[in-house]
């Protein structure tokens, strides 16, 4: 039998499936496995894309709300969310593993499925390189490293060549919007953050203490982005919109219509979909450039 520690010591392209072993979580906790988990729960819509892109997918047993791709993870049983887990239906369902999200599900939560019984790894990308590291980890407590790595392998690669494309273009100052009542954003240890940037463009809001800061109408006029992203659709409402870029009308961005809209299940979900949202920064500013 290979030793708790055997998993380090594998190529790449090897698969622990029946050996107990340790890894450590984004929490910097080491979480030990007897072995592969065969029973997954996800507590987060990305990290159910992330199981199913490790090729994991037929391990998930309870997920949670709104986890909606694949159209697989339709089909299984919802545990709650962030707002409210159902305990007792976790419990039900048997899992030998959880995979929670750090700074989406409470540590309230972690530690009340910890006192049952539950192992509960937590996880985190604030980079975009940390989503192959999270498709091998996934692989790994899984068993699934050999799909895992190729799934990590293609992002990577996919990943340099944006890089590559847009490493010299002229910077854009980028405002990120993620909520308009009240006007929210995100700081720059956000990994949108980081995908604005490999665009070449520049968060207005890097420097700011709190990961998604509320921004004051102050703010907003003194750092006068070029460009406005926004997550949050305000097409049902044009009134609304109006109203709210009416408000701004002096920002650059607004003044030149260098306004733009990129879905929140891309933005958002930290999951190899995250590529499809950075093209979209990208073409985005390369817009605002030529405008």
């Amino acid at each position: 039998m290979l030793s708790v520690f055997s998993i380090f010591l594998c190529t790449p392209f090897c698969v622990v499936a029946d050996t107990q072993f340790s890894l450590i979580d984004d929490r910097g906790r080491s979480i030990h496995l007897e072995r592969s988990a065969r029973r997954i729960i996800s507590l987060a819509p990305h990290i159910t894309e992330l199981i199913f892109a490790a090729g994991a997918g037929d391990k998930i047993v309870g997920v949670s709300s709104h986890s909606d791709y694949p159209n697989a993870a339709m089909l299984v049983p919802s545990v709650g969310d962030s707002f409210g887990l159902d305990l007792e239906k976790i419990i039900t369902l048997r899992p030998d593993l959880v995979i929670a999200w750090r700074n989406g599900n409470t540590q309230a939560d972690i530690e009340r499925m910890e006192k049952l019984g539950l192992t509960v790894f937590v996880t985190e990308a604030s980079k975009l390189e940390d989503i192959p590291r999270l498709l091998r980890t996934t692989g790994r407590l899984a068993g699934t490293l050999i799909f895992a790595e190729k799934a990590a392998d293609a992002y990577e690669k996919e990943l340099q060549q944006i890089k590559e494309k847009y490493a010299h273009r002229q910077q854009i100052r980028v405002l990120q919007l993620i909520w308009h009542q009240p006007l929210m954003s995100i700081n720059g240890n956000h990994i949108i953050s980081d995908m604005i940037n490999i665009c070449g463009g520049v968060n207005v809001l890097a420097s700011a203490s709190s990961l998604v800061p509320v921004i004051s109408a102050e703010s907003l006029l003194a750092n006068d982005p070029q460009v406005i992203i926004s997550s949050v659709s305000l097409k049902s409402n044009e009134i609304q919109a109006e109203d709210l870029w009416r408000k701004f009308s002096h920002i650059k961005a607004v003044k030149n219509k260098h306004l733009f809209f990129i879905h929140p299940d891309l933005i958002h979900r930290q999951s190899p979909r995250t590529l499809l949202a950075v093209k979209a920064i990208c073409k985005s500013l390369e817009s605002a450039r030529r405008g």
